[in-house]
């Protein structure tokens, strides 16, 4: 059996975890069958783009004639035939939403009620209609525009997946607004606790509302179902956790970009395997930089000795690969997770930083204490070794890649409150300054025809690695 920096990383406590997580899967997967089959779902198409005039984005023709997009998927129209007793649900929906942290303003209520005291009418479906789908869009997607989410770069899947007058369509036939409404919400525990801590919270705690109300809707930023098993990681609080069906298996503390060029951003992405005994590739900041490739050109057996290999091409372009080793800049393995930023989860030699109570010390990577054993877990859970094995490339001292027969979904998240790992509802220091613009827009009108893609901005963060 091996040990790493203290903690069993193999053995029993390896064990111990696939076990747990195993039977969590387990006990979902049982509980899955005992349920009806769900109906097939359409595959999903682009949302059809906003327009700034009403007319256009609400056209009359779009009552009787739904609009086939792409061939793939019937959606149902952005304006539907609405009862008097459908829009006075919808009145009751609107005037309690601020309970999920939504302002009751931004939904036309007052037109809306007086439409309602008019009868069913052709004022009445828009009006309805549009009330009803910039809930959604709310509900789903979240109310912070996109220009208010600093370094935010997560595409939610919610809104190919209920498009709006699909939603709309579902709540006027089954004649329950409220309900609809609900599913959009959030799956995941915390969700629900911020929801519960707002309801305590009086109104003359106006910052502390408005802080929960903007971490409510980080939540509706990412899919409303996480998956069955991930890694999700709050920046701020330095802590990662190995999760299964919202299940937190184990937490392991993380260090962080430092705040400014190298913050981490926030990313939802796909861990394809588990790299043990990495190579590292030195940025040409060091290479060419601080001088290292001809350091090391000029003194191999130096090189050698602190596992260097400069290779210079036929152009003079230098690189310089450090070598698998204990003291390699990634530690005994790195999360493989393909993303255009470079961004990845990792070991570090310097391990004594995890003691540190203020963790945001890296160059944006997120780097994992007993990384060792949350590889070897993820690896056995995900089917791509035994446990025997996954202990046999661990110890072999050689690069090795494990391919994930089950992928993780991974998850990079920036929350300011939270619940933290011992269970209780926690606020962490905002420690790259994210929250000033989502409060901002709380205090601002709902952006209405507002973009629904991420920045297209390319952050790629170069690890040096070496000075902490």
């Amino acid at each position: 059996m091996m040990r790493f920096s203290g903690k069993l990383a193999g053995g029993v406590a390896i064990a111990a975890l696939v076990a747990t997580a195993t039977a969590a899967l387990a006990q979902d997967g049982a509980a899955a069958r005992a349920q009806p089959a769900p109906a097939s779902t359409p595959v999903p198409a682009p949302a059809p783009k906003s327009s700034d005039a009403f007319t256009q984005a609400f056209p009359q023709t779009t009552v009787s004639q739904p609009v086939v997009q792409g061939g793939l998927r019937i959606d149902a129209p952005l304006v539907q035939t609405w009862t008097v007793a459908q829009a006075q649900q919808l009145v009751s929906v609107i005037e309690g939403i601020g309970a999920e942290g939504l302002d009751p303003k931004d939904y036309d209520l007052q037109p809306l009620k007086v439409a309602i005291a008019s009868g069913p009418s052709a004022e009445l479906n828009q009006i309805a209609s549009q009330s009803f789908v910039w809930l959604v869009e709310d509900l789903r997607d979240g109310r912070t525009p996109m220009e208010a989410r600093t370094q935010w770069f997560v595409v939610d899947p919610d809104r190919d997946a209920n498009p709006s007058g699909n939603v709309l369509a579902d709540a006027l036939k089954s004649n329950d607004i409220a309900g609809t409404l609900a599913k959009l919400n959030p799956t995941h525990p915390d969700y629900a606790r911020l929801k519960a801590e707002l309801a305590v919270t009086s109104d003359g705690q106006v910052a502390k509302r408005k802080l929960i109300r903007a971490n409510m809707d980080r939540w509706r930023w990412l899919a409303r179902d996480l998956g069955s098993q991930y890694l999700i990681t709050n920046v701020p609080e330095f802590q990662l956790r190995l999760t299964v069906k919202n299940k937190i298996i184990s937490t392991y503390r993380t260090i962080v970009g430092k705040p400014g060029r190298t913050a981490t951003p926030q990313l939802a992405e796909t861990i394809e395997g588990v790299i043990f005994n990495p190579t590292w590739t030195v940025p040409q900041s060091i290479v060419k930089g601080e001088g290292l490739g001809a350091k090391v050109l000029a003194n191999p057996a130096w090189g050698k000795r602190n596992g260097y290999v400069a290779t210079k091409g036929a152009n003079g372009y230098v690189t310089v690969v450090q070598q698998p080793g204990p003291g390699n800049s990634l530690g005994m393995m790195k999360l493989e997770m393909p993303n255009e930023h470079a961004i990845f989860f990792h070991d570090t030699p310097s391990r004594h930083l995890f003691a540190n109570d203020f963790r945001a010390l890296s160059h944006g990577c997120v780097r994992t204490e007993r990384a060792l054993e949350l590889a070897m877990t993820m690896a056995i859970l995900g089917k791509g070794a035994t446990k025997q094995e996954a202990v046999a490339i661990s110890t072999s001292g050689k690069y090795t890649r494990v391919n994930l027969q089950k992928q993780w979904a991974a998850y990079i998240t920036y929350f300011t409150m939270a619940t933290d790992i011992n269970g209780e509802l926690s606020t962490f220091k905002d420690i790259y300054g994210r929250d000033a613009p989502v409060l901002a827009s709380l205090d601002k009108p709902r952006v209405r025809n507002r973009s629904a893609a991420p920045t297209s901005e390319v952050i790629v963060i170069e690890d040096d690695l070496k000075d902490t």
